[in-house]
């Protein structure tokens, strides 16, 4: 008996990947250090590679890149939901 199918798992990932894409940067991101204005470079002595770093690219990233596949990916899984699920 398989609990956690594939079709779940898209789900939780699809979803993980909404949550990070609505995030305002100026209502939340800021306040706990995580806005693009945060990230300036790193300074002398500094690594640029943090994990802090590369969590905020990360941010960056999903909310340029999938911002326009997502709302597709979406209509398409609530349509599915509608008729089949």
């Amino acid at each position: 008996m398989v609990l956690f199918g594939l079709g779940k798992l898209f789900y939780v990932i699809l979803l993980l990947i909404n949550a990070v894409a609505i995030l305002s940067e100026e209502r939340f991101l800021s306040r706990i250090g995580l806005g693009r204005s945060t990230n300036a470079g790193p300074s002398f002595g500094q690594d640029e590679n943090t994990t802090k770093s590369k969590v905020i690219q990360l941010i960056g990233a999903v909310q340029t890149l999938l911002r326009i596949p997502l709302i597709g990916i979406n209509i398409i899984v609530i349509i599915y939901e509608l008729l089949l699920g």
